[in-house]
Formats: C-alpha cells, sequence, structure tokens
C-alpha cells in the first residue's frame, strides 16, 4: 500500500484535486471530516472543547460553532495549538487505521488529505507528499468567498506554513490558479506517476 498525503494551504484547492483523484479510482480519507468527527455533539473532543474554550463556543443547539471558534483560534497561536492537541491525535488514529484497513486492496494507492501535514510534522510517515499551491492573494480571494473579512482571510493565511515552503518539501506540485482543466490534467499526470511506480 502506497500512502500518499495531499496538503496544500488554505483555499489552494485541496479539495477539488481530492475528489479529481476519488473520480479516477484512488480512494481517499478527509482529515478535516475526521476532525469535526473528533468534536461532534457528545464527543469526548467537544467537551474537551469546552472545558478549554467554555460554552461560547458553541451554537444554540449545542453544537461547535466552528465561525466562534476559528475567530480565537487564528488570532491566538497558543488556543490554536491547545486546539490541535485536542482533535489531531483522534484525526492521526483515524487516518492510521484507515490505511491499515486498505493493505492487500486494490489499487495499491490511497491519499490522505491533510492539510496541517507539514505543520505537525507528519510527512515522514507518508511515501509521498502532493502539494495544492496557488498564488497567495488568490488564496486571500478565495478565503473571503466564504465569508469571512479580509484581515481574517489573512490570519487564516498566515497561521499555515507559507505555500512555498510547502512546494518546496512536496513530492509532487498541483498549481491551481488555471481553469479546473488545466488542475484536472496534473491531477491525472500526478495518478499515472503514482499507480505506475
Amino acid at each position: 500500500m502506497k500512502r500518499v498525503a495531499l496538503t496544500g494551504g488554505i483555499a489552494t484547492g485541496k479539495s477539488h484535486v481530492r475528489a479529481e483523484f476519488e473520480r479516477l479510482g484512488v480512494p481517499t480519507i478527509d482529515a478535516d471530516k475526521l476532525a469535526r468527527d473528533a468534536v461532534a455533539e457528545g464527543s469526548p473532543g467537544l467537551k474537551a472543547v469546552i472545558d478549554r474554550f467554555g460554552f461560547d463556543v458553541l451554537d444554540a443547539t449545542g453544537a461547535l460553532d466552528r465561525r466562534k471558534l476559528g475567530s480565537i483560534v487564528f488570532q491566538d497561536p497558543a488556543a490554536r495549538r491547545d486546539l490541535e492537541d485536542i482533535i489531531h491525535p483522534a484525526v492521526r488514529r483515524a487516518i492510521d487505521d484507515w490505511f491499515e484497513s486498505r493493505r492487500g486492496r486494490q489499487p495499491h494507492v490511497a491519499i490522505a488529505d491533510i492539510p496541517l501535514l507539514f505543520e505537525t510534522h507528519r510527512q515522514r510517515e507518508f511515501d509521498a507528499v502532493i502539494v495544492t499551491a496557488c498564488d497567495p492573494s488568490t488564496q486571500i480571494t478565495r478565503v473571503m468567498a466564504r465569508g469571512v473579512s479580509e484581515a481574517e482571510a489573512r490570519a487564516r493565511v498566515a497561521a499555515q506554513l507559507p505555500i512555498e515552503e510547502k512546494v518546496g518539501q512536496a513530492d509532487h506540485v498541483i498549481t491551481t490558479d488555471g481553469s479546473f482543466e488545466e488542475t484536472n490534467r496534473q491531477v491525472r499526470g500526478v495518478y499515472e506517476l503514482l499507480v505506475n511506480s
């Protein structure tokens, strides 16, 4: 089983690239979804978040208000580390279990979409690392399109390792500044390299 990590900066097109790999038949798992599951209602993770950040980070139904929590952790590195200490161990276990469950299956390649791969120093756990990248100004525009201010968008981009540093550590880079077809063509090229090596 070839363990592949897909990463990049916020709003660099990871979700589109992951979906394209899935369309080509490569199984994938999404760390962001696993992170949401780790703090779902009634979970030990949500209790730990409340213990650390208080009930103000919940919405009216008692679920985690990700926007409220995001406004805290993207402004405060210590708070962000505390949140990561709550969520990352559960996500890591789930990803490792998923890869283990794929042993002996076809195709012999599987991809984990892990946005904070380099920030959590996990890159050496994978046989290959794919980085999605775009111009930082495009990142800011895409993050703002999600309904946040320019200042908040810049804070979210700045909270991650600069995209140039991620590109410098990648085995494969997929740039997403162009059309979807241009991105998809790059995905197909990386797919061919992964399944034929």
